[in-house]
C-alpha cells in the first residue's frame, strides 16, 4: 500500500533553517509530481511547494519563495524540503503528497502523518 513517512521537523529559533525528507513507498515514485502542504494550527492546509517527476521544474506558494527549496532523488524515492530564514508563520505540520502536474491526492490514507515544525524563539 502507499506510505509515506516524513521526516526531519523540529523546534527552530526564527532565522534557523530545517531539512524535511519524505521516503515513499508502495507506488512509483518517479511517475508522481510530489507536493509538500502544511497545516497551522487552526488554519486551513496551504500548498507549500511542488515538484515535477524528473526534479527539473518546480514551484512555490508566495510565502516560502526564495526561503524554501525542494528536490527529489527518485533513486531514494525520496522528496526533500531545505527550508531557510524560517519564521514563526512557518509553523504548522508538514505533509508530503503525491498527485500530477494539477493537482495533489485528496484521499488523506495516502498521506504520511505529517512532521511538525515550529519555530519559536
Amino acid at each position: 500500500q502507499v506510505q509515506l513517512v516524513e521526516s526531519g521537523g523540529g523546534l527552530v529559533q526564527p532565522g534557523g533553517s530545517l531539512r524535511l525528507s519524505c521516503v515513499a513507498s508502495g507506488f512509483t515514485f518517479s511517475d508522481y509530481w510530489m507536493y509538500w502542504l502544511r497545516q497551522a494550527p487552526g488554519k486551513g492546509l496551504e500548498w507549500v511547494s511542488k515538484i515535477n517527476t524528473g526534479g527539473g521544474t518546480y514551484y512555490y506558494g508566495d510565502s516560502v519563495k526564495g526561503r524554501f527549496i525542494i528536490s527529489r532523488d527518485n533513486g531514494k524515492n525520496t522528496v526533500y524540503l531545505q527550508m531557510n530564514s524560517l519564521k514563526p508563520e512557518d509553523t504548522a505540520l508538514y505533509y508530503c503528497v503525491p498527485g500530477d502536474g494539477a493537482s495533489y491526492v485528496k484521499r488523506r490514507d495516502y498521506w504520511g502523518q505529517g512532521t511538525q515544525v515550529t519555530v519559536s524563539s
